[in-house]
């Protein structure tokens, strides 16, 4: 487990989310009834609710920014406001931030990691490369582990997705995703994420398993974790970013459930035990 151990201080820990409300420059920003103080009033609340149930950090992201953005196109807008969700959040919680920038803003992101404070950020391509909802998405390990160690970041551990969701992976290379894994590990990236097809589909145990094999990064489910397969598809990994099932109605758009969330941590809790 090596330096996620030493953000998180427990096995398998739990990542909630905190999805931020459409930011300044993106389409569905709304100055009047959704400025800047909700946006931050909302996350904080939200962060606080997914402390008290029991996650082990929080990562917060632009999620509401659609249509995303390929990174090369993010603006300064967009880094100002997460960074300011992000410290916000920071300064509101006392278990680990993370961030992320969609889509793929792998650099945004750990720019506003270093602003805020946070320990990692999620990169949806660190190597190879996929086409997504916002088109062709490239590499950005090179540039973002360069830049991690020009702004003397080393401290903030990049969790990055093989076959990441939202996205077609096979017409661009017939790499395995135990090869992707094995691909991470080589091009200095911290854990490997492994998700399903689609925000709440969960990735299989056989991918897994193959990706736990073929390298000693630690392993991370990146979406379709619930109380229903967490026994199963936790005991085979390493930890977890989970979003849509801690939403009332395990719905990414609506509110955090205490309850929900609680009642997860607490099968968690019971698997770490048992």
């Amino acid at each position: 487990m090596g330096k996620l151990k030493d953000v998180f201080k427990v096995d398998k820990p739990i990542i909630g989310m905190v999805h931020l409300r459409p930011l300044p420059g993106s389409p569905k920003y709304d100055p009047v009834n959704m400025g800047m103080d909700k946006i931050i009033s909302i996350a904080l609340e939200e962060a606080a609710i997914l402390e008290q149930a029991g996650v082990d950090g929080v990562q917060v992201e632009n999620m509401w920014d659609i249509p995303y953005l390929r990174s090369e196109n993010i603006g300064y807008e967009t880094a100002a406001a997460l960074a300011v969700g992000i410290h916000a959040v920071r300064d509101k919680v006392s278990i680990p931030v993370g961030a992320e920038c969609h889509m793929n803003g792998a650099d945004c992101a750990m720019a506003c990691a270093v602003a805020a404070g946070a320990n990692w950020i999620r990169v949806f391509e660190w190597c190879n490369a996929f086409v997504s909802q916002s088109g062709f998405i490239n590499a950005m390990g090179a540039n973002v582990s360069r830049m991690r160690s020009r702004l003397k970041a080393d401290q903030i551990l990049a969790l990055c997705d093989v076959n990441v969701k939202h996205g077609s992976h096979y017409i661009i290379h017939d790499r395995s995703v135990a090869e992707q894994a094995m691909d991470i590990e080589s091009q200095d990236g911290d854990a490997v994420i492994v998700t399903g097809f689609d925000t709440g589909t969960p990735p299989s145990v056989e991918n897994i398993s193959k990706c736990k094999k073929s390298t000693s990064l630690p392993i991370l489910i990146g979406s379709g974790l619930n109380s229903s397969n967490v026994n199963e598809l936790l005991t085979a990994a390493d930890g977890a970013i989970i979003g849509s099932w801690f939403k009332e109605g395990n719905n990414w758009k609506n509110p955090v459930s205490y309850d929900r969330t609680k009642e997860f941590m607490d099968k968690v809790i019971a698997l770490r035990q048992g």
